[in-house]
């Protein structure tokens, strides 16, 4: 099996490169190896042992794992994001999007962040009984839960776990504001809920594109939505009364950072009216994911694109560091804001983020309870 040529990704030598798969196993796949995550202690790798083994393994599969979690709401505190609690219905993600900042997250399950983040999902079971549960806790304070911000919610085991379906009804219920991020029309499904918590102020959809490429598209995020049924999907949202908004995340250097004007475009003509934008991040085993995910479709432009992300990074590939990591620092991360707010203010985006209300909060009922006597 093949090996792509190294390119350094930092001031460090690189990691070495993962055992790839066959293509013909992975297709529809984002990732090209299931490279160990930073917690284990072995590299496992597929070699042939001359009897042709590897040509008798089948094409990777979806493989589910139903997780049971004590808890379902997770909190953070972090002054980048306007949030401070969300919601993941799933574990890993079968959209496959090769640049997705969650993939490390699979390490803690002992997986590879590369390929077995999109083939070994984890369904959360019980999550709208966890949630109505907490909902309900007396001492609870309604704030708008964001749900999407790690692994998508409408990705394609929603059809038939219906994970969001649920928590979305359980929200329902109680009149809590909720804030979703997706790339998947899957999302239309569920309007019925969608548009009367949005006539009360209670609920509003981000669509995340990336490109409006449908090539370039597949390669990066291989089983979402197109580009066109998201804005589609985003079209049919805003006229049944959603709210709707557009993430251009991330922004690639050299690979999709030409079309900011362009998507912002289109997604306003669809009813969008915020929007936002990230730089690319490449956190832990990402960094090496993503390279060779790079030099194996752009190997004319992978040196220069992971030189300017360097450059948005103070010449490391990653840094962390809260009010830069999100949109990093630099003449071309500089360059790239600006040309996002001219855009967005010639086409007449909001400039603030529309309020969710949490006044019509009707916390679930603990079990059986006394009928109220007023």
């Amino acid at each position: 099996m093949g090996r792509l040529a190294e390119i350094s990704t930092d001031a460090h030598p690189p990691v070495p490169p993962g055992p790839l798969v066959d293509s013909e196993r992975r297709r529809g796949r984002g990732a090209l190896s299931k490279r160990s995550g930073r917690y284990e202690k072995e590299n496992r790798e597929e070699i042939d042992d001359g009897w042709g083994s590897l040509e008798a393994l089948d094409a990777l599969k979806t493989n589910v794992h139903v997780e049971k979690p004590r808890t379902i709401v997770t909190r953070n505190d972090s002054p980048d994001i306007g949030f401070d609690r969300s919601i993941n219905p799933y574990r890993g993600c079968e959209h496959g999007c090769v640049y997705c900042f969650a993939r490390p997250t699979h390490a803690y399950m002992g997986l590879s962040p590369g390929l077995d983040f999109e083939t070994e999902i984890f369904v959360k079971e019980g999550a709208a009984q966890l949630l109505e549960r907490e909902l309900s806790a007396p001492k609870y304070t309604p704030k708008v839960i964001a749900i999407g911000t790690n692994t998508d919610p409408y990705q394609p085991l929603e059809k038939r776990h219906r994970v969001m379906r649920s928590v979305l009804e359980a929200l329902a219920r109680a009149k809590h504001p909720v804030a979703i991020v997706t790339k998947s029309a899957l999302v239309l499904r569920d309007l019925d809920l969608l548009a009367p918590m949005a006539r009360d102020g209670l609920a509003k959809v981000a669509f995340s594109i990336t490109t409006l490429d449908p090539r370039l598209a597949r390669l990066m995020e291989p089983r979402a939505a197109t580009p066109q049924r998201r804005l589609d999907a985003m079209e049919k949202l805003a006229a049944a009364g959603v709210p709707v908004a557009v993430m251009t995340a991330p922004i690639i250097p050299a690979i999709n950072d030409d079309e900011i004007e362009a998507i912002l475009t289109r997604a306003h003509s669809a009813g969008a009216r915020e929007a936002g934008y990230i730089m690319l991040r490449l956190p832990l085993e990402l960094r090496d994911i993503f390279s060779e995910w790079l030099v194996a479709n752009f190997p004319d432009k992978a040196r220069r694109a992971l030189s300017l992300v360097r450059s948005t990074r103070g010449g490391k590939i990653y840094d962390p560091a809260f009010g830069k990591r999100m949109t990093g620092d630099g003449p071309y991360a500089w360059m790239i804001g600006r040309r996002f707010e001219i855009a967005a203010k010639k086409l007449g985006f909001s400039q603030s983020s529309m309020k969710l209300r949490t006044d019509l909060f009707e916390p679930p009922r603990r079990g059986p309870q006394q009928l109220s006597l007023f």
